[in-house]
């Protein structure tokens, strides 16, 4: 019958606890690591669950290779910097900017020696799928599916750096999607890496964060009707004959919307395929032009905001907001990418001038759940806010306060919003002049 819904009741089960540690983080990504590194180093005994075969979420498997509002971030962000430098793995656009591309390998690499290094215990290949309070409304285990079967966890403290906000929609946290009038979301990008080209040869077309370059790609592709649906394609520079490439726009796709986005992955690979089949054909320095890869999961801009104990706005951005409880000084600007495809060219993701401006801890801790930490762009924040903080610069020192506070608060048995500002500032503190002065 039409409408009617069918239905399979699962039979009851126990799970197995697998595991009793101190902290649980949810998310291997820019987040996820640092927090687990930094949770780990203070002595706390940490489990990462990561849902892909690598560390590095969009770093990696998401093949990013673009690291935005990375400098005067002390601690791990400025480690990992450090540590790409010594295997000569980053490239800087500029001398003094505060953005840098990066070998996608070499990073999967560094951020599985720095966990394990760490102490932390590291699981691949596993999907976060359900969650459980206690009797006072403290999370205490999560749920997940492997290959390994349905297993539970518990701990103390956990960390949601899952991207998209999952493990706080699993476990009842309230939470906000999208604009708050219309519910959009920004597009989702698929990058793709790139080989072929020499960079003294496409130097005029090699961006980062230049317009001109980016300019100079879209009127090329236009002239050879391959039509970015990105109106501003943009190459990075990893090596002289290595680039990461994003040239497309997916739109209306929800975070939760597995079918749309496969359909989206499906759509940005095609298009990314016949963009370089294009441009190899078009010739020149632009013959041997080949797709090394495409990222195993689409870039998505917006998920889930999990409500906290403050939600960071956009006019903190334009007052510049600083707080006593501050984590992380955001120097990004406000950046909506359209949600409207026949508006992608026109830079509205700049409508207001920010101001450098302040993350509080308080942003990184859930409201209706205790027990449950954020980090990276599932935090407490409004839709303009979220636009800027989002990127992963931000989220590594996001991402290593928030394994901090857990650790305190774990090691002490007591919940993050119980643990005094002055004790995670002083770790804080500790770390950040250590990692400076090393």
């Amino acid at each position: 019958m039409e409408g009617v819904v069918l239905t399979h009741r699962e039979e009851k089960r126990d799970i197995p606890i697998v595991e009793d540690v101190d902290v649980v983080v949810c998310g291997g990504g820019p987040a996820g690591i640092a927090a687990a590194i930094a949770c780990a180093r203070q002595g706390a005994r940490t489990r990462l669950i990561e849902l892909h075969g690598s560390l590095g979420g969009v770093w990696t498997t998401g093949a990013l290779s673009w690291i935005i509002d990375s400098a005067d971030k002390p601690g791990i962000m400025a480690e990992i910097t450090s540590r790409l430098d010594a295997r000569d793995a980053r490239r800087l656009r500029a001398q003094g900017g505060k953005n840098y591309a990066y070998d996608v390998e070499e990073m999967k690499l560094l951020l599985d020696e720095m966990c394990v290094e760490a102490g932390v215990e590291i699981r691949l290949l596993t999907r976060v799928v359900g969650a459980a309070r206690d009797s006072e409304n403290r999370l205490s285990v999560v749920i997940t599916e492997s290959k390994s079967g349905r297993e539970a966890w518990h701990a103390k403290a956990f960390v949601d750096a899952t991207g998209d906000g999952d493990l706080g929609a699993l476990c009842g946290c309230g939470f906000d999607v999208g604009h708050p009038e219309t519910g959009d979301v920004q597009p989702m990008s698929l990058m793709a890496l790139i080989m072929g080209l020499q960079f003294d040869e496409i130097e005029p077309y090699v961006g980062g964060s230049m317009v001109e370059p980016k300019q100079r790609l879209s009127a090329l592709m236009e002239e050879i009707g391959v039509s970015p649906s990105y109106g501003h394609p943009t190459l990075f520079r990893i090596r002289d004959n290595l680039f990461a490439l994003m040239a497309n726009h997916q739109y209306g796709v929800k975070c939760d919307d597995a079918n749309a986005i496969t359909e989206a992955m499906i759509r940005a690979r095609r298009e990314i395929h016949t963009q370089v089949a294009a441009l190899r054909a078009y010739g020149g320095v632009w013959s041997d032009m080949r797709v090394v890869a495409t990222g195993a999961q689409i870039g998505v801009r917006e998920g889930r905001r999990i409500h906290g104990r403050y939600e960071v706005t956009g006019e903190d951005l334009l007052r510049g907001a600083r707080f006593e409880d501050a984590v992380c000084r955001v120097t990004m600007g406000i950046d909506v990418h359209s949600t409207d495809p026949k508006k992608t060219k026109i830079v509205e993701a700049k409508p207001h001038r920010s101001q450098p401006y302040d993350i509080p801890l308080r942003a990184l801790i859930a409201r209706d759940v205790d027990g449950l930490l954020m980090a990276g762009r599932c935090i407490s924040g409004d839709f303009i806010a979220h636009s800027s903080y989002r990127v992963t610069g931000n989220a590594v020192a996001m991402g290593q306060a928030a394994g901090v506070c857990a650790a305190r608060a774990a090691l002490s048995d007591r919940l993050p919003h119980e643990v005094p500002w002055c004790e995670v500032k002083a770790t804080l503190d500790t770390i950040n002049g250590a990692v400076c002065s090393s």
